[in-house]
């Protein structure tokens, strides 16, 4: 998979949350740890519509996979 060159806080603008470092930050710490068992776009902080694009890129492997991938990692 190559590099999609996007950042996290374009992440965080994809799925309509705030997207500055801070606040990143802030929500990664309130809702970790994700439990093991539970699939990150199957989390209960998301809405559906977050939900979809998460799965979408994620069985896609499009160019947000890798930092969905991310975000899962410091979520757990």
């Amino acid at each position: 998979m190559e590099q999609s060159g996007h950042t996290l806080c374009e992440l965080f603008e994809q799925l309509g949350l705030p997207s500055n470092h801070r606040e990143i930050e802030a929500f990664i710490e309130y809702n970790r740890p994700l439990d093991p068992k539970v699939k990150l776009s199957e989390a209960p902080f998301w809405s559906d519509t977050q939900r979809e694009f998460l799965r979408q890129q994620l069985c896609a492997d499009a160019d947000w996979a890798e930092l969905v991938d991310q975000l899962n990692t410091r979520l757990r």
